[in-house]
């Protein structure tokens, strides 16, 4: 929610590969376009956008990513709570997965996976229009961030 910090990043230099799940597409557009316009505003401009099928996909293509010279790697994708378990699962084998994948291949990950219980609240976290956050631009913010750091 509020209180995100607005941090000033470089992304110069850096080879970066945004990920991106294909479901939701308004809403996975405004997190790209948000990514995007974030990546542009610190610089970098050796950026990789790949696409895949849905949020489950996301550690994997983090590592083919990685595997590709990645130094940075922005994921984003959109799970919406349906009406079976299915939510928990994709939920936790994403964000498990790609903690895995951070840590053991020391390569920082921008986290902009939006699990939500509705649609409207993943359009206000899309950085659309009338979003009220932009969560491509903060994970883009935050993995260049801990770039920095190494």
């Amino acid at each position: 929610g509020s209180g995100a910090p607005q941090l000033e990043v470089s992304g110069e230099g850096l080879k970066v590969f945004v990920i991106a799940s294909s479901w939701h597409t308004t809403i996975m557009d405004g997190l790209i376009a948000g990514a995007r316009k974030e990546l542009v505003r610190a610089g970098a401009t050796d950026v990789t956008v790949w696409r895949v099928p849905g949020a489950f996909e996301l550690p994997l293509a983090a590592e083919l990513a990685i595997d590709k010279g990645a130094q940075v790697v922005i994921a984003l994708g959109v799970v919406i709570r349906g009406e079976t378990p299915h939510f928990d699962y994709v939920c936790d084998a994403a964000t498990q997965g790609l903690t895995q994948v951070q840590i053991t291949r020391k390569v920082p990950i921008g986290f902009g996976l939006l699990t939500v219980n509705t649609e409207p609240e993943a359009l206000n976290r899309a950085g659309l229009a009338n979003s009220r956050e932009d969560k491509g631009a903060e994970a883009v913010q935050a993995a260049l961030t801990m770039a920095r750091l190494k």
